[in-house]
């Protein structure tokens, strides 16, 4: 694989890089396959092996630690931290209290004494954004973590931490890690842009759109059974309207793939590969097979007429499901943030 920069940090990341939330209990739950699935991915030239441990609760980063032993120094190793972990209502967030205790637990399961990649795996709105970066700056300079990065941010917080980070003399974010794909394209909107004016390394997630983009739905066809529909049924649910619309696009998109020759899968990682923000794309393979039929996507390259077409099909900018957006703030969940109580007269 050609390696890229990954933005301004001047290391050389694989263009593909390995999404591990599939193994454990969420998925694949073979630790063994799921080793196997990591050294085919680093046999292939992948550099980059992404975890969480909210993956799983845990069990996704010790099985990532079991696969590099012996190979750690091989790979760029990112992880995160946010998510709810076991019962304590402690143990979660974006404060200093947990990401240093969540690093520690992070480091222990990977079996390594340095993350070359941490990242804030969701904003959170209760804790104060210094807060957070001064924590992570704290661990640059600790040698816990190498940098540290942002995932699925909202544009105006991406900017907002480039300059608390500027102003407060603090080892800022270097990369964010947006949910993009053709048939979810809101990353284009600010985000990429933001991306390029601030020299981010960018890592997309999600480039099949959660199996929309695999080829499982052809025109004609019934489409085959899937665990996601239980899992995540705001996604899948093929009664809702946004879903019916994701439907629709990936079978005129697989139709467009036929014509160009290629697979849908590859179709949409050459997609996505050739955005000129985007430093790395992380594929989420659950069995072997799956990881082959897209190693070869890198190889791709789309022309400017099949780039028209799927423009013409979703629109720059569109994303056609909220639910593919990762993240929505609070202004648009809770209600109470968009509504003036009103407690009498106005004097």
């Amino acid at each position: 694989m050609t390696l890229r920069y990954l933005g301004k940090t001047g290391v050389l990341v694989s263009p593909l890089s390995l999404g591990a939330m599939n193994f454990g209990a969420w998925a694949n739950r073979d630790h063994d396959d799921a080793v196997r699935i990591v050294h085919r991915a680093l046999d292939a030239g992948i550099t980059v092996v992404d975890t969480a441990d909210v993956y799983s609760q845990g069990e996704n980063e010790t099985i990532v630690g079991r696969a590099l032993a012996g190979r750690r120094e091989e790979v760029f190793l990112a992880s995160k931290f946010h998510g709810q972990i076991g019962t304590d209502p402690n143990s979660r967030g974006n404060s200093r209290r947990w990401i240093v205790r969540a690093v520690e637990d992070s480091l222990r399961r990977l079996g390594t004494d340095y993350l070359d990649l941490y990242q804030v795996h969701r904003p959170d709105p209760e804790v104060p954004l210094e807060e957070t970066l001064r924590a992570l700056h704290d661990l640059v300079a600790a040698g816990k973590i190498r940098y540290y990065g942002t995932t699925t941010f909202e544009p105006h917080q991406l900017v907002t931490a480039q300059w608390v980070a500027e102003d407060r003399n603090l080892q800022p974010p270097v990369t964010e890690q947006p949910p993009y794909s053709i048939l979810a394209r809101g990353a284009e909107r600010a985000t990429l842009p933001i991306a390029q004016k601030y020299g981010l390394g960018v890592l997309t997630w999600s480039p099949l759109a959660g199996g929309w983009l695999s080829g499982r739905y052809r025109p004609g066809e019934d489409a085959a059974e899937s665990s996601r529909l239980t899992r995540q049924p705001h996604r899948h649910d093929p009664a809702l309207a946004a879903n019916q619309r994701k439907r629709a696009a990936a079978e005129e998109l697989a139709k467009l793939a036929d014509e160009a020759g290629l697979t849908l899968v590859q179709l949409s990682l050459a997609f996505v590969l050739q955005h000129p923000a985007v430093s790395s794309v992380l594929i989420g393979p659950r069995t072997l097979d799956q990881l082959e039929t897209q190693l070869d996507a890198v190889r791709v390259r789309l022309s400017a007429d099949v780039l028209d077409r799927i423009d013409e099909i979703v629109a720059p900018g569109v994303t056609l499901s909220p639910a593919d957006e990762g993240y929505l703030p609070p202004s648009l969940t809770d209600s109470r943030t968009r509504r003036r109580i009103l407690s009498g007269a106005v004097r």
